[in-house]
Parts: structure tokens; sequence; C-alpha cells
């Protein structure tokens, strides 16, 4: 499945991979998560509410930062 069709998806949540991700990281919030991508706050935030998706730059700092795999984000996203 591409990234396309898993953010055109009823079933796409970035809230999960966010979360995931800060919880794993043991990070304090958002702002915590934005600068350990190296991203502006307003890019979580847009991601958060369905307005940006998660694209393939941020996806592959999701995966070095958090060391989950592509694979592991992706089903995240989708599930």
């Amino acid at each position: 499945m591409s990234l396309k069709e898993i953010t055109a998806s009823p079933t796409y949540n970035p809230n999960r991979v966010l979360d995931a991700i800060i919880e794993k990281l043991q990070l304090k919030n958002d702002a915590a998560l934005s600068r350990a991508l190296e991203v502006a706050p307003p890019v979580i935030s847009k991601i958060r509410h369905n307005t940006l998706p998660i694209g393939a730059t941020i996806l592959i700092r999701m995966h070095e930062i958090s060391d989950f795999s592509i694979r592991e984000l992706r089903e995240m996203m989708a599930s």
C-alpha cells in the first residue's frame, strides 16, 4: 500500500504514530517531538489535525529517531 493510499484511507490516523514516538522517546509533548524531528511545531499540529499528511521525508526522520521500521510506522498510520 502506498503512502498516498494510506493517507486517503478512512482508517488513517496519524495520531497513533505521533503518540507512539512520543512514548518511545519519553518526550513531554508535541513541541519536544517537533524538536526531535527537526520540524516546526505547526507541522506536528497540521499532521495531528489531518491537514498535512505524513510525507516520505518526515516518515524517514521518524524512523531514524525512533528505530521503528518504516513498515511499523506505516502500519500504525493505517490501522
